[in-house]
């Protein structure tokens, strides 16, 4: 009697084992992958300060940005005036507007400025979906220049320069310290985005 009920003790943990299996299968064809998450970014509130030093203009920037010398510029970029560079740097966001001022000696040397602003800008065509040019313009306060929007995948996705044309030069580039993915880095270019244009409406010339 024991061997018997044994035996069928085996055969039903059998019986069990298999059901279990066969259900498991069965529910896997209805598995779909789910989308890929991302963890949520705490944004700070929108505070600025007011950049006022020993360099020829003055702008405000958020206040959980930093400005430190740029000692090392990017090799790839030909720079004619190395006084002024400058890093306005995000730690929050791992991210970095690349800042240079050059000096206006001459004609040939603005046309120079302003075209290796468009180089630099579509340097990034091969990742990129587009590229848009706005104009930024302000006769009274002397500011002239050409904002990019980058859209894409590209390592920058804002670039823009600053000049009255005549003497001085100010260039911008946005970068972040991380493999290029729009769609992880989204919310963080638009939060950022919105300080870069607060820095170009509240320029100013000394």
């Amino acid at each position: 009697m024991d061997l018997k009920r044994q035996a069928s003790m085996k055969k039903l943990f059998v019986l069990i084992g298999v059901v279990l299996v066969l259900a498991a299968c069965h529910s896997n064809q209805d598995y779909s992958p789910k989308p890929r998450g991302y963890f949520r970014i705490e944004f700070p509130k929108k505070e600025y300060r007011v950049f006022d030093t020993i360099y020829p203009f003055t702008f405000v920037y958020p206040k959980y940005a930093y400005i430190v010398k740029d000692l090392h510029p990017q090799a790839s970029e030909k720079v004619l005036n190395m006084k002024y560079l400058l890093n306005m740097q995000f730690p929050q966001f791992n991210g970095t507007l690349h800042l240079s001022y050059e000096s206006i000696t001459s004609k040939k040397v603005f046309d120079e400025l302003t075209e290796d602003a468009r180089t630099f800008a579509f340097k990034h065509t091969v990742k990129a979906t587009s590229i848009d040019q706005g104009i930024i313009r302000n006769p009274a306060r002397k500011i002239y220049g050409i904002y990019y929007t980058i859209q894409g995948n590209a390592a920058s996705s804002v670039q823009f320069y600053i000049t009255d044309s005549t003497k001085n030069y100010l260039r911008g580039a946005l970068y972040f310290n991380t493999e290029p993915r729009l769609d992880s880095i989204q919310p963080v270019l638009n939060f950022v985005r919105k300080d870069v244009d607060t820095l170009i409406k509240s320029f100013r010339w000394k």
